[in-house]
């Protein structure tokens, strides 16, 4: 019957597309021979980091107190970045799986503005001010004793040093003499020292074997399921993926959690809109401006403000607590989605959403990241500390250092893989309306063959032509 038919139709729909299902999470899991953990193990898409220093341009005017620091924006200077796991092993009968993703560096000269081992910057002397900095609160006289000392070894607030000192390391009069007193004080200084070749510590992740919605989401980080270092358990919370890969069948309702080491936290993106990359259809999501909100505006921030009365406002977030006592703040380059305060403090500092915006390109049915950019500014909090003279006319500037941009694109061969299977799970999904199809076009030839055209000039060989055609097929 008619009804009958309808049901058996649907059935085999739903059956065809629980096989689609089946079919994509068979192959994104984190198991030896599915097609993700290859590419999970060693990405073949070739993943870019472009630094972007702020040079200052008017120091003395600034440490005066007679006009705000004035930047200009240097770079990129562009290196490609390796970053294969190590060490892994699956752990909890195939359900977890521990690694370690070691990254490396190489510099790439076409891709950069100028040679690193030229260029030079301007920027706030890092060390100084983490030195000033750890002092608060020492009394007036240890703080004059130790800015004296300072000054007779020429140190400043500012310092002049090439962008690649400023990366990778040069060897600093302050933290040499310190040395001489604490022996474990590293005489170097680097924004990226140590980082090459090294890791961020274990993680052991879910593989998605016994839940796909699980799949790529971090259990332990160094050992452990949460941090310690913020006030409350909400803060301190690891929560998502390493933002390398993301669970399949994802609906643009989602909040997609990623934990961030060099944030020191947990981070959320929402759908912000549907793009294409290389013929693939990808959902963006990018972190909203709640993110980085203060605590009054986001309560569920309130945890990351380790000192109550001077908490700092909306876009900004201070990690000194992980970054040895130094006051280091993230943001998001030029204080994107950050409280305007800061962005007006600074001259040359413009924010824009299309350049300053990190985000993610994820295909939806397999939740895979296609594009990616990941971007983060480094700044200093420069306020007054007493005892140090060269520090009485700064008023709580958030002083940007530079910015980066961690980029990947998917490489031709991975897109035409994934091309490849989401036609595999199109054909199986819709394989009842095909046989609709062609059951249809069978039927019609049936007709045609059973009442040839009454038109005259109908062709006496053409029902022998099919026939044949069929007979051959």
């Amino acid at each position: 019957s008619k009804d009958y038919n309808g049901m058996s139709y649907t059935a085999s729909a739903f059956a065809c597309s629980f096989r689609a299902a089946d079919l994509v999470r068979k192959e994104i899991t984190l198991t030896e021979g599915s097609k993700i953990f290859a590419s999970w193990k060693n990405p073949p898409p070739p993943v870019y980091i472009q630094f972007f220093f702020f040079n200052l341009t008017n120091p003395e005017e600034f440490l005066k107190g007679e006009a705000k620091p004035r930047l200009t924006e240097m770079g990129p200077y562009t290196f490609r970045q390796y970053r294969p796991k190590r060490n892994v092993t699956f752990v909890d009968n195939g359900k977890k799986v521990s690694a370690y993703t070691v990254k490396s560096f190489v510099f790439l000269p076409e891709k950069s503005v100028g040679d690193p081992k030229v260029d030079m910057v301007t920027t706030v002397n890092i060390p100084a001010v983490a030195v000033m900095n750890r002092l608060k609160g020492m009394g007036f006289w240890v703080s004059s004793g130790v800015s004296m000392y300072m000054g007779s070894i020429g140190t400043t607030l500012f310092m002049t040093h090439t962008v690649e000192e400023m990366l990778w390391g040069f060897k600093d009069p302050l933290l040499t003499r310190l040395k001489t007193i604490k022996p474990d004080t590293d005489e170097y200084f680097g924004l990226m020292r140590n980082k090459n070749g090294s890791d961020d510590g274990e993680f052991v992740y879910h593989t998605g074997k016994q839940n796909y919605l699980d799949f790529g989401r971090i259990y332990t980080w160094k050992g452990e399921k949460m941090l310690s270092i913020w006030k409350s358990n909400q803060s301190n919370m690891i929560n998502g993926s390493d933002g390398s890969g993301f669970h399949p069948f994802l609906s643009k309702e989602e909040r997609l959690n990623v934990f961030t080491p060099d944030l020191c936290r947990s981070i959320h993106m929402r759908f912000e809109k549907e793009v294409e990359v290389k013929g693939i259809p990808a959902y963006r999501f990018t972190p909203p401006r709640a993110v980085l909100a203060s605590g009054k505006n986001n309560p569920e921030n309130e945890g990351f403000c380790l000192t109550p009365k001077n908490c700092l406002d909306d876009g900004v977030l201070d990690v000194s607590v992980c970054r040895n006592g130094a006051p280091v703040v993230v943001s998001f380059p030029h204080f994107h989605l950050g409280a305007e305060r800061y962005a007006k403090a600074i001259d040359g500092i413009s924010p824009v959403h299309e350049r300053h915006q990190t985000f993610l390109d994820l295909n939806p049915t397999m939740g895979v990241p296609v594009r990616a950019m990941k971007r983060a500014q480094i700044n200093i909090h420069l306020e007054r500390v007493t005892g140090f003279p060269l520090t009485r006319n700064l008023n709580g500037t958030i002083f940007p250092i530079l910015f980066l941009n961690e980029s990947v694109v998917i490489d031709d061969a991975s897109a035409a893989r994934i091309q490849k299977l989401l036609l595999i799970v199109t054909l199986v999904s819709h394989f009842p309306l095909v046989l609709g199809a062609l059951g249809v076009i069978l039927l019609l030839v049936c007709i045609i063959l059973q009442h040839p055209s009454n038109d005259p000039e109908y062709p006496s060989n053409h029902l022998a032509t099919i026939q044949n055609s069929l007979a051959s097929a």
